[in-house]
């Protein structure tokens, strides 16, 4: 088969056509379209900070933009999939239907909406936040929203007209009562003494 026998239809069946041939990664716009049927745009790109964020592995979930949270709530990370393969599709399928922003491990990102502008707009918004969570994590302090926070904003989206299915959960996003629940306080005793016990372990090794 050649791209000029491809045949593509959009929702209502209509016969899309035109010279250029079809993207190599089809196959995931194809994914988005068939399992959300509300979205009639994709965007995908490799915008740098995003973009670098999915080559670590580490996704956009901590809850310190309210913007975020309103908008996209948290950004997964769909696990490596060979581009132009089925591989990159299966990577994906897990996350469609529960987020509207996906960082595509060692790739780049993938967003969509009702519209093209809608798309788009959520792609600026991802390479927005990574930008700002990287700034954060330069400087070397984080200041997270709490629950509390997280639940005025999710009960604004109705008064904003925001429609998202993003996902929300103890993860997601990681609020400041999940990252205090994971800290340790030690005294400045408590800290010498366990600083004191690893170094007698490691002269005994020796």
């Amino acid at each position: 088969m050649t791209p000029d026998d491809l045949v593509i239809t959009d929702l209502q069946g209509h016969k899309l056509s035109g010279r250029r041939n079809p993207s190599s990664e089809l196959g995931m716009h194809l994914l988005i379209y068939s399992r959300r049927p509300d979205i009639n745009a994709v965007c995908h790109a490799h915008p740098p900070a995003a973009t670098g964020y999915a080559a670590a592995g580490v996704p956009l979930n901590k809850a310190i933009l309210c913007e975020l949270v309103l908008s996209l709530g948290c950004i997964p990370v769909a696990r490596y999939g060979t581009p132009g393969t089925t591989e990159l599709t299966e990577a994906l399928e897990p996350l469609v239907q529960s987020y509207e922003a996906i960082l595509m491990a060692n790739h780049g990102v993938v967003c969509y909406g009702q519209d093209l502008l809608s798309a788009f707009f959520r792609m600026e918004t991802t390479e927005h936040f990574a930008r700002v969570a990287l700034v954060t994590e330069l400087i070397g302090k984080q200041v997270l929203l709490s629950s509390g926070d997280v639940e005025k904003l999710l009960a604004a989206r109705a008064r904003y007209g925001v429609q998202t299915a993003s996902s929300i959960g103890p993860d997601c996003p990681v609020t400041s009562d999940a990252a205090d629940s994971e800290r340790i306080t030690l005294t400045r005793r408590e800290l010498e003494a366990l600083v004191d016990e690893a170094v007698q372990k490691d002269r005994s090794r020796r």
